[in-house]
């Protein structure tokens, strides 16, 4: 009569015990990209926030996501009240902060979402937003009207979706 015997794996050799550690361990590694969490950054030069983070790196480093921006100095004083043009400058200099801090640019930009409070500023928003995104690959744009942002004095607000440079380390 045959016994039933339970099957046993057999034990791993140590240097494939050894391999899976080191692979477990290595920077970058799949395991590691999977148990990181989102990277939340909030860069100098721009006004510290109250309640959100000016930009999130999720968690696989591949995208960004850039808060709205407004014409914020570094202080929270509004920038160019009254002054669309003025204004508009401030927000792109702000956003150009925010992409720096992830290591990408204008360029790498793939959503925007526009925030203005008149639409007569529309023709003075076209011109300075085409200073800063390339004309043959501009990104993804939503353009909402709004009757007022976060401040009354505040005319537009701009938040960006970013596809960020390979290679870019955290």
């Amino acid at each position: 009569m045959l016994r039933n015997r339970a099957h046993r794996p057999a034990p791993l050799p140590s240097e494939v015990a050894l391999l899976w550690t080191a692979l477990l361990l290595l920077p970058g590694s799949a395991a590691q990209a999977q148990t990181a969490g989102p990277e939340f950054i909030n860069p100098p030069g721009l006004t510290r926030p109250t309640g959100y983070t000016h930009v999130v790196v999720s968690a696989d480093g591949r995208t960004a996501y850039v808060a709205g921006q407004v014409a914020f100095d570094s202080t929270g004083k509004v920038v160019g009240v009254g002054d669309f043009q003025a204004q508009a400058e401030q927000v792109f200099t702000n956003l150009r902060r925010a992409l720096v801090s992830v290591g990408a640019s204008f360029g790498d930009v793939v959503k925007t979402t526009t925030f203005i409070t008149d639409l007569k500023n529309l023709p003075a928003l076209r011109d300075t937003r085409a200073r800063y995104f390339d004309a043959r690959h501009p990104p993804a744009n939503t353009l909402v009207p709004v009757t007022t942002l976060a401040r009354p004095d505040l005319l537009l607000e701009i938040e960006a979706v970013v596809d960020l440079p390979k290679g870019r380390q955290r």
